[in-house]
């Protein structure tokens, strides 16, 4: 009998150590879980940022494309003007120069 008392201690130490044992990896899986779902927030948390500074990103550069749009359109309409003023003093000058010469040539014809 003092055999059973013997092998009933000898069978609860080993498992006694198993169930610990499955315990610490257990734990340590756990542990990795946690480990690995703070990653995966983390990494969520830097998408969602991502994904702001890239809307805004867009919308500046969309209001950088209106104002280019809009300065390309003013430059157009400087360029014409700018063209008209040009053909205009190029007309006024030539008036001139012509009631200038003009004036000299009915001189010259009338002292001829």
């Amino acid at each position: 009998m003092s055999d059973h008392p013997a092998n009933a201690v000898g069978q609860v130490e080993p498992a006694a150590i198993e169930l610990e044992a499955a315990t610490r990896r257990l734990m340590g899986a756990l542990d990795a879980l946690e480990s690995a779902v703070e990653r995966r927030r983390e990494a969520d948390r830097d998408e969602d940022e991502l994904a702001t500074r890239i809307q805004a990103l867009g919308a500046d550069r969309s209001r950088l494309a209106d104002e280019l749009d809009g300065s390309l359109m003013k430059s157009r309409k400087l360029e014409r003007a700018n063209r008209e003023i040009a053909e205009r003093l190029d007309v006024a000058i030539g008036t001139i120069r012509a009631v200038l010469n003009g004036g000299g040539d009915h001189d010259e014809d009338a002292e001829e």
